[in-house]
């Protein structure tokens, strides 16, 4: 990992599902569960999705005007390479906060508006999911450590 720290950009929720996200700065996180008041918050293996902004940063060179939780991640982090993570990583988010990777990237089944302007689409291919092993705050600007 490069010397400059992993951090969160942005906390992104929305009570309904298939939409861009909304930040919001800080979010509950719950054990087995997920951020609280997200439509995709419940005890299942997708509890929290992660989206680096530098896959973010690839679609803004397409042209397309987009940024943190367009592409319905929860969080968007900057400074680690989510894709090189294996499953079952841990990841210390702020103080009190651990995920769990659970899988890499998914089938993308209703080709969002992204995808439909773009042709393309980086979270299918670049978003990691996560549960969530030890509850707390999640904010913009906390810091991301991989345990051990």
């Amino acid at each position: 990992m490069n010397n400059h720290k992993a951090k969160i950009i942005s906390v992104n929720i929305n009570p309904k599902k298939g939409v861009r996200k909304k930040p919001v700065g800080r979010a509950d996180v719950k054990i087995d569960h997920g951020l609280e008041g997200d439509a995709h918050a419940r005890n299942w293996h997708r509890q929290v999705s992660l989206l680096a902004l530098e896959s973010i940063d690839k679609m803004v060179s397409m042209g397309l005007k987009v940024g943190p939780g367009d592409f319905a991640e929860n969080l968007t982090t900057l400074g680690i390479d989510l894709l090189s993570l294996p499953i079952g990583t841990r990841l210390k988010v702020g103080h009190d906060v651990v995920l769990e990777v659970t899988q890499i990237g998914k089938e993308c089944h209703t080709r969002c508006a992204i995808y439909r302007q773009a042709g393309d689409c980086v979270m299918p291919k670049e978003g990691i999911f996560a549960k969530v092993i030890q509850s707390g705050p999640v904010g913009v600007g906390d810091e991301i450590l991989i345990e051990g």
